[in-house]
């Protein structure tokens, strides 16, 4: 990867990450048309700068992070059903990442949801995360297994999951975002130690590289999340739902005209 690529990709990881239209689709498509074969360290790039992303939701939301001990608790129960079905899912899980298929159906599947969700879901009961049960979060927390799916998108998960539950959007977003944290984190620390098991060793120049996209991630993450919130509590997540089927549709043609496409 050069500096060029590295840009990129950190731009598309922090645009997407928490918007419901699936990172990993968009990594697909960025990282085939510029021509980036995957390697250990296109790999690692992947996993790591999703910390990037994790920090600008720490900074965003502080106060809220320190508020009260509740508050993580109710992230822990959410976190639990990832750690479960992660371990015995795992293997299938890893399967299913090598397919684009697979993301490209999720892709318009969700896209198609995401259409109706504000008819469907348009009562909500409570606008803020404070007023999220313990149940409650358990049941947002097991919608999030659905992302193990490539291509449903994490955010959408639990954001859907989050309405299904009398949660205004703004109030379901943020607890999405909330809930990355340590989703995110757990799974990122399992690869690298993984990674480091494995004997792989990064050199100077791709720690510069990871530096960056960090940083450029951070960025982009923080700017993505405050548009976000802005938007779906005026409009909703019609444009997403369409943007999905697009974007699922762009991977499908590309299937069909025989263009090998790699997740990285």
């Amino acid at each position: 990867m050069n500096i060029f690529e590295v840009i990129i990709l950190a731009i598309i990881e922090g645009l997407t990450e928490f918007l419901p239209v699936s990172s990993t689709g968009h990594m697909i498509i960025g990282s085939s048309l510029m021509g980036i074969q995957s390697n250990e360290f296109v790999k690692l790039f992947t996993i790591v700068i999703q910390l990037g992303t994790i920090l600008s939701v720490v900074v965003l939301y502080f106060k809220r992070f320190f508020q009260s001990f509740t508050f993580y608790f109710k992230l822990l129960v959410a976190f639990i059903p990832a750690i479960v079905f992660g371990l015995l899912l795992s293997k299938t899980i890893d399967k299913l990442l090598e397919s684009p298929l697979a993301v490209a159906i999720s892709l318009v599947v969700g896209g198609v949801i995401l259409l109706y969700a504000d008819k469907w879901f348009n009562k909500p009961l409570t606008d803020t995360t404070d007023g999220i049960s313990y149940p409650t979060a358990l049941k947002i927390g097991l919608f999030q297994c659905l992302a193990m799916i490539p291509g449903v998108s994490r955010s959408g998960a639990t954001i859907i999951g989050g309405m299904t539950q009398k949660l205004s959007r703004k109030a379901s977003a943020e607890f999405s975002f909330f809930l990355a944290v340590p989703t995110m984190l757990g799974a990122t620390v399992k690869k690298l130690y993984d990674f480091y098991k494995s004997g792989y060793r990064i050199n100077h120049e791709e720690l510069n590289l990871l530096i960056l996209g960090n940083l450029i991630g951070f960025i982009v993450a923080i700017i993505a999340i405050k548009s976000f919130i802005g938007y779906i509590t005026k409009h909703g997540f019609r444009i997403f739902g369409w943007y999905r089927i697009l974007v699922g549709g762009i991977i499908l043609i590309l299937l069909l005209a025989g263009i090998n496409l790699q997740i990285v």
